[in-house]
C-alpha cells in the first residue's frame, strides 16, 4: 500500500547510507549487527559525538566551561570518550561517580547533584574531592561530619530552585514547588548554615528546565539565572567561584521540530562572561549539557521477527521494545505520543512506502515503537532503526520488564 500522506519524521543528521544500508561509524548496518552478535542493540557514533562538541565549542566564548551530564548516557566507554573532550562531568549517583572517576577525569571538575543523596554518597563525594551541589539543609551536617572524619574540605555549591522556569521546555526542573534544589528565598539561610558548618562554599547551580529548542527561551533563562546568582552572592560565605547555568539544549525528536541554533546562545553567553568579569570576578561560568551532546549520535537497532496484518493494517513485530527504549514508546514523560525518527536500516534505497506500526514482543499495548508511520515495506529479518537514541535510552528503560533479554551497547 503506497501512502505519501503520513507525516515525515524529525530531521536526522550524520548517518549516511550506501548500497541501501545505513552506515553507523562508517560500517554498514548489517555488518555492525553481525559484529555486535545480536539484536537489539544501541550504537553510538563517536565521530558524531566529537563533532557535536567541536561545533558547540565554536559558538562558546572563552570563559564558559562545558560539562557533560552523565545521566544522559552513562555507558562507561562513551563517558570516557567525552571526558577528554569536555571540561568536567556532572553525576547524579555514586554509581555515576565511579564511572566518572574511572575515566581519569580530574575530581576537581566533577560535580554531584540529586535531591536524595545518601549519607554514604556524601561521604564518598568528600573523599573523592568532588563538588557537591547541595539540595537541602539535611545535607549540611552529613558533609560537615564527613569533612571532620576524613580531614578533607567538603566542597559545596547550592542548587537553587529559581522562582521562574524555562519556557517551552520539555521537562521543567525549576520554578514553583520542585523536589530539586533549595527554593531561592531560602538560599540565604542555607548559605549561613554552610558558613557556620565550615563547608567550602564555591558557588551556585541553577537548572530551570531541559529539552528546549528555542534559543530565545534558553537565553532568557540564563539571564535570569545570572541575575539571581548575583543577588544570592551577597549572602554567600565566600566569593562565587563556580556558576553552573545548567543546560536545557534540546534536540528534534518529532515531526515539525527543528534543530536548536546555538549561535545566539553563544553570543549571549559572551555578554554574561563580560558581566561576570565585573560582578563575579572569581567565577567560572559552566554550561551543563547531556542530551544535546549525545542524543543525536545514537541509534537503537532491533530486528523484525514477524509481519502481521490486522484488519488491513501491517504490524512489524520486533525483538526490541519499551523494555529497552521506554522513551521511543512514548512512556517517558510524553503527554501525547509521537513517533521518534524510525527507518528500515537495510532498505534505505526503497522508495515505496506503506503506513505500518512497529511493535515489540511484550504482552502489553504500550509496547509500541512507531505508530502508523510511513516506512518501506519490511519483512522478517529486516533491521528497524530508531534515531535520536543516544540519550535517556538504555539506562532509562525497564530492562527486566517481562524477562526478555537485554540490549547491548556499543561505541563505534
Amino acid at each position: 500500500m503506497n501512502d505519501t500522506t503520513a507525516p515525515v519524521h524529525a530531521p536526522v543528521e550524520g548517518f549516511p547510507h550506501q548500497d541501501g544500508e545505513l552506515l553507523i561509524g562508517g560500517l554498514p548496518l548489517s555488518r555492525l549487527a553481525a559484529r555486535v552478535g545480536q539484536t537489539p542493540f544501541y550504537a553510538y557514533d563517536r565521530a558524531l559525538i566529537t563533532r557535536r562538541v567541536e561545533r558547540l565549542r565554536a559558538h562558546l566564548p572563552e570563559g564558559v566551561r562545558l560539562h557533560y551530564a552523565v545521566k544522559a548516557n552513562p555507558m562507561p566507554a562513551l563517558v570516557a570518550h567525552l571526558a577528554s573532550r569536555v571540561d568536567g562531568l556532572d553525576v547524579a549517583s555514586s554509581g555515576e561517580l565511579k564511572t566518572a572517576l574511572d575515566t581519569g577525569a580530574d575530581p576537581a571538575e566533577i560535580s554531584f547533584a540529586g535531591p536524595g543523596k545518601r549519607a554514604e554518597e556524601l561521604h564518598q563525594a568528600v573523599a573523592a574531592g568532588i563538588l557537591v551541589n547541595l539540595e537541602s539543609f539535611r545535607e549540611v551536617p552529613f558533609l560537615a561530619r564527613a569533612s571532620r572524619d576524613l580531614g578533607l574540605p567538603a566542597r559545596v555549591a547550592v542548587r537553587v530552585n529559581p522562582d521562574f522556569e524555562l519556557k517551552s521546555s520539555g521537562m521543567k526542573m525549576g520554578g514553583g514547588p520542585k523536589p530539586f534544589g533549595v527554593d531561592a528565598e531560602e538560599v540565604p539561610e542555607l548559605l549561613r548554615a554552610i558558613g557556620k558548618a565550615g563547608l567550602a562554599f564555591e558557588g551556585f547551580h541553577l537548572f530551570a528546565g531541559s529539552q528546549n529548542l528555542r534559543a530565545e527561551a534558553i537565553i532568557e533563562a540564563q539571564r535570569q539565572c545570572f541575575d539571581l546568582a548575583l543577588r544570592l552572592a551577597e549572602h554567600a560565605p565566600a566569593p562565587v567561584r563556580s556558576l553552573n547555568l545548567g543546560g536545557g539544549f534540546g534536540i528534534p525528536y518529532f515531526p515539525g521540530e527543528r534543530p536548536l541554533d546555538p549561535a545566539p546562545i553563544g553570543e549571549h553567553l559572551a555578554a554574561l562572561v563580560t558581566r561576570a568579569a565585573r560582578d563575579l570576578p572569581e567565577a567560572r561560568l559552566i554550561l551543563e549539557l547531556g542530551r544535546y551532546l549525545v542524543g543525536e549520535a545514537g541509534v537503537y537497532v532491533c530486528r523484525v521477527l514477524d509481519r502481521k496484518t490486522s484488519r488491513g493494517h501491517p504490524f512489524l513485530v520486533t525483538d526490541g521494545g519499551l523494555h529497552h527504549h521506554l522513551a521511543a514508546s512514548g512512556n517517558f514523560g510524553q503527554i501525547i505520543r509521537k513517533n521518534y525518527p524510525v527507518v528500515i536500516g537495510n532498505r534505505m534505497d526503497v522508495a515505496e512506502r506503506e503506513t505500518a506500526s512497529v511493535v515489540g514482543p511484550l504482552c502489553t499495548p504500550l509496547d509500541l515503537l512507531a505508530d502508523r508511520l510511513a516506512l518501506p515495506p519490511a519483512a522478517p529479518g529486516d533491521l528497524v532503526v530508531i534515531h535520536q537514541s543516544g540519550a535517556y535510552g538504555h539506562s532509562a528503560s525497564p530492562e527486566r520488564f517481562l524477562g526478555h533479554p537485554p540490549a547491548l551497547e556499543v561505541l563505534v
